[in-house]
């Protein structure tokens, strides 16, 4: 279903040379929450391949008007009807051409004409082709109607002449695109975000491990909610089994130890790292290279400590903004405050878990603290929670970011 924040744009692609950069404004427009669809003309696809822009979407690209299994439905006239926004990137020539005389030889062309959604169009074509007086005279026509045009752009091109003629680039695009749907650019736009969710799995013997009730649904829920916001996330996961928010990085693991290691990789890139990951305190000192037989009426194993990942990323020399979670059965506040100052977090989330709380539960509430503050979060759906948290941490972190730097004080002499 189609919101403010989740527009659906339906992509135009034809046979223009900038058609190579076409898929990342296909990719940009999904961090940013849009919907997207991709037609292509039979001239783009012998520039791109359209299981690239299926790979990116996730959806099959469109491009036969004649295609009898989508058009027994009238598949043109719901597709135009789907879509909030149409996106023409790169635009040609012939393109705007065909659209100024209302020709309907493609099915992108009769899309527009089918559809009351507003046409955007991204010229891309020489320099003298866009100085040419037809194409202005269609480009005053078209404008003329409503269509709306962002760029082309001045520079080098392709065919090595210099001028007006370049589509603009792929995130200029999409900016301006947004802009005009309403949506407006995320708190944590250019902001790269590192999450780690999920339990880790401690191995006993190649059958049995150690390992928590977590299900990775909070830390998930704040990895979607954070890319919503504009943030560019790669999420650590333990071993759930849950889909990859759109729009994110996903690396998986199982032990504490692969956890800390991609981890402590990413974070000095990272300029927010929330640790949302319920991770072993303890693993088996020693894991059995076979299964353990059940000879015994008792089993005993000696548990050393697992690396503390968030103590460690909070210590790095240049580290990022760091969020902890605290999952605790009583005391909630005094306990995570204790473990906000023991680890030098800039943030920490607490929570109460146990029977029927927090765990393997769609419902949640949090205690969020910081050094000089703090704030109590109702139960409410996880999505609803993570989007509350996310515009905490952004606020806090945009306010520690953009501080001025105070200034060296004279030394006494």
């Amino acid at each position: 279903m189609s919101t403010a924040d989740h527009p659906r744009v339906l992509l135009g692609v034809t046979g223009g040379i900038a058609a190579y950069k076409s898929p990342d404004i296909v990719r940009r427009l999904l961090d940013r929450g849009a919907d997207v669809q991709v037609v292509m003309t039979h001239s783009a696809e012998r520039l791109v391949s359209p299981t690239v822009f299926q790979a990116v979407s996730g959806r099959a690209v469109r491009g036969e008007l004649w295609d009898e299994q989508a058009e027994a439905a009238m598949g043109h006239i719901e597709l135009a009807r789907w879509a909030d926004r149409i996106l023409i990137a790169p635009a040609t020539a012939h393109v705007m051409s065909q659209l100024a005389t209302g020709a309907a030889g493609s099915l992108l062309t009769t899309l527009c004409l089918a559809s009351d959604a507003p046409v955007f169009l991204a010229p891309a074509m020489n320099q003298a082709m866009w100085r040419h007086p037809a194409v202005r005279a269609n480009h005053a026509l078209l404008l003329e109607r409503g269509v709306r045009f962002i760029g082309p752009a001045e520079g080098e091109q392709a065919c090595g002449d210099v001028g007006p003629g370049r589509m603009v680039e792929p995130e200029s695009i999409v900016a301006a695109l947004l802009e005009a749907a309403g949506v407006t650019a995320g708190p944590l736009s250019d902001t790269r975000v590192l999450i780690t969710a999920g339990p880790t799995r401690e191995p006993i013997d190649p059958v049995r491990f150690v390992s928590n009730r977590s299900s990775g649904k909070m830390g998930f829920a704040v990895a979607e909610a954070a890319a919503a916001a504009g943030a560019q996330v790669t999420l650590v996961a333990g071993p759930v089994n849950l889909p990859t928010p759109r729009g994110v990085e996903r690396i998986d693991v199982e032990t504490a130890a692969q956890m800390r290691e991609v981890t402590l990789k990413r974070a000095p890139q990272a300029d927010i790292y929330i640790g949302a990951a319920a991770i072993s305190d303890y693993r088996p000192e020693q894991v059995a290279k076979h299964k353990i037989k059940k000879h015994s009426e008792t089993l005993s194993l000696d548990m050393i400590k697992s690396p503390d990942v968030l103590a460690e990323v909070a210590a790095l020399p240049a580290r990022p903004f760091t969020v902890g979670f605290a999952a605790e059965t009583q005391k909630l506040e005094e306990h995570a405050r204790a473990k906000l100052q023991g680890k030098a977090l800039d943030m920490i989330v607490g929570n109460l878990v146990g029977e029927k709380i927090g765990f393997d539960c769609d419902q949640n509430s949090a205690l969020v603290l910081w050094a000089d503050g703090k704030q109590s979060l109702p139960e409410m759906s996880k999505a609803d929670l993570a989007r509350r948290l996310v515009a905490l941490i952004a606020s806090h972190y945009l306010a520690v970011t953009k501080a001025p730097t105070p200034l060296r004080q004279p030394s006494a002499s």
